[in-house]
């Protein structure tokens, strides 16, 4: 499905803002790779793309790769930007950027859609997902592009229902320079946790893709040269299990098709642990990991923010049961909860060394607008508008000691011998129960064998001979080496430097203490 215009043809530029570095986006690993520059193509952006209508002219450039150039401004007649919260300040410098040439700049995304009064310099604000407000803002760009004399608010009221969503612009994007693909298959959550903006923002009521739809994305994912790690970016993607169960056999029967040369993740609440059935095609279909919003191994403190069916099975034997298909457990983990103790600090770092996961993003907890979170601190008087601290909460323990407990936990949980420790059991107990195929031939290629060799010549020499932790990094290298898993090597290896070198720099207090933090560690670069 494709928007309708009035006749006219207009020049659209769409332009992702790059991210400020976070854990998240994996930017120490890709000195490793062979030409990976970014995370994961934008799903938004590329997917109004291709809403457009098609007459009009699209060029995407996503800033994460390389800046927008004045040639591409001046080409255009309108300019879209998309984001989170956490890149706030480089999409008021693209708007800057943008009305230098006297663009009209529409903003649309989560950020706007929660906190439309951060960006007061944009000419639109298009609040909510594509449906009705993005066919208002197409008719007016259709009818005139002058800049408006104030700003218009657009709101959706009607959503394009997903089952008529377009496949995203894939091929506007360079897919090969991403560290990871991305696919949407919902939108919405049923669950209410209390610090979580989905519900609100999306719903509760999951919105679902037909299987026939996502294998066309993996298709076009395919066709414009992605062939590592797909994302399915959804909340949740057993938001609704049924719809789940009927999407598995499909992927299954694609990945027999195309040779499973495509490892797939997602995002899952914990008591999928409870569901072999799903679990059993996950494996068939080559899932090999699982983003799980553990939070916390407190039991009152899940009770507290309305987690409870992390509770329906115990922690530990619930990512043991997902181990057990062969995928790999990541988590989500918060501080500063009400609940938190002087010692929360060591009670994770123990949950670390028993539960294994390699990866956990370990954040400061942050308010969200939209979220019962924030309604409920403001209402005690806890939200703190500052942008210099680490959070807008006022914790109930002094915010000092629960930063410096937050760089403890950064700085213990990622040491090199310890990263390296929980990827050699995931090698030994983890990985070995994933499916066993042969290497397809589009695998032995001489193109991916000059990929491999890239990547382990970068490994070796800038972990194994210029690296500070090269002894560890040799005690599991030569390991991976004499079982012949080089793609272990390269797989644990790349995410590896990227935890170690963040969390020396979190603990060292030069990173933010979370992901949603719109702390300005930058030069702050205002819209106007």
């Amino acid at each position: 499905m494709r928007a309708e215009s009035n006749g006219t043809v207009r020049r659209i530029l769409c332009v992702f803002p790059r991210y400020t570095s976070s854990f998240g986006t994996f930017e120490h690993s890709y000195p490793l790779t062979d030409g990976v520059s970014a995370f994961m193509p934008p799903q938004g952006l590329l997917l109004l793309a291709a809403y457009l209508p098609e007459e009009w002219q699209v060029k995407f450039v996503d800033e994460n790769l390389r800046r927008t150039t004045r040639e591409e401004f001046a080409w255009a007649e309108a300019v879209f930007v998309s984001g989170m919260h956490i890149q706030r300040q480089q999409m008021n410098d693209i708007c800057r950027r943008a009305h230098e040439f006297d663009l009209p700049v529409a903003l649309g995304g989560p950020s706007v859609s929660a906190c439309p009064n951060y960006y007061p310099s944009f000419d639109y604000l298009h609040v909510g997902e594509l449906g009705d407000a993005t066919n208002q803002l197409i008719e007016i760009l259709s009818r005139d592009t002058a800049r408006p004399d104030e700003q218009v608010v657009l709101t959706t009221k009607d959503r394009v229902p997903m089952t008529e969503f377009p496949i995203p612009a894939y091929e506007l994007a360079d897919v090969k320079k991403y560290f990871l693909g991305s696919i949407q298959y919902s939108s919405g959550c049923p669950y209410q946790c209390e610090f979580c903006d989905i519900p609100g923002l999306y719903g509760r009521n999951p919105r679902i893709k037909t299987p026939e739809q996502i294998i066309a994305e993996l298709d076009r994912l395919r066709e414009c040269g992605m062939t590592d790690t797909v994302y399915f970016v959804d909340d949740n993607f057993i938001g609704n299990r049924k719809a789940a169960m009927d999407l598995l056999p499909h992927l299954i029967e694609w990945q027999k098709r195309t040779g499973y040369v495509v490892r797939l993740a997602c995002e899952a609440t914990l008591n999928i642990a409870k569901r072999p059935e799903i679990l059993e095609k996950m494996r068939e279909a080559y899932f090999i990991t699982i983003f799980c919003g553990i939070e916390t191994p407190d039991p009152d403190a899940l009770k507290a923010m309305h987690k409870d069916h992390n509770m329906m099975v115990p922690i530990l034997e619930g990512v043991r049961t997902i181990n057990s298909y062969g995928m790999e457990v990541v988590s989500g983990i918060i501080m500063g909860l009400d609940t938190d103790k002087p010692n929360t600090s060591e009670a994770l770092l123990s949950f670390v060394e028993e539960s294994r996961i390699p990866l956990l993003t370990i954040n400061l907890l942050q308010a969200l607008p939209k979220t019962p979170l924030w309604d409920r601190l403001e209402r005690e008087g806890r939200l703190i508008d500052d942008d210099g601290r680490d959070s807008n909460v006022d914790f109930l323990l002094p915010y000092d000691e629960v930063v410096a407990s937050w760089k403890h936990a950064m700085g213990v949980a990622y040491e090199p011998e310890k990263v390296y420790a929980r990827f050699q059991y995931q090698c030994d107990h983890v990985y070995v129960h994933r499916l066993k195929m042969p290497t397809p031939d589009e695998m032995k290629t001489w193109p991916n064998i000059r990929r491999g060799l890239v990547m382990l010549r970068n490994i070796f020499w800038k972990v194994g001979v210029l690296g500070d932790y090269k002894r560890v990094f040799w005690k599991f290298a030569l390991g991976r080496i004499r079982r012949g898993d080089l793609e272990g090597l390269i797989g644990c290896t790349l995410i590896a430097h990227h935890l170690i070198t963040f969390a020396r720099a979190a603990s060292s207090g030069k990173q933010n203490a979370s992901n949603y933090s719109i702390r300005l560690r930058e030069a702050a670069v205002p819209a106007e």
